[in-house]
């Protein structure tokens, strides 16, 4: 079994290619970490955005826990 299915996509019709425009860069940041927020306790670039039941926005260290807004 492969380690990775990465290179099973490119061959599937209408995959994004290196050139494609919809193509993420290699060093794109996973879903809900924003990278140009770090958090006040540790330092760290792993804050997550967090929507809260009134509709206001939060913030959390996902590498310490500590959390703001």
């Amino acid at each position: 079994m492969p380690r990775s299915i990465l290179g099973k996509v490119a061959d599937l019709p209408g995959a994004a290619g290196p050139s494609c425009p919809h193509r993420l860069p290699e060093t794109a940041s996973p879903r809900g970490v924003t990278p140009s927020l770090q958090c006040p306790t540790c330092g760290s670039g792993r804050v997550a955005q967090m929507l809260g039941d009134n509709g206001g926005v939060s913030f959390v260290c996902t590498s310490c826990g500590h959390s703001w807004s």
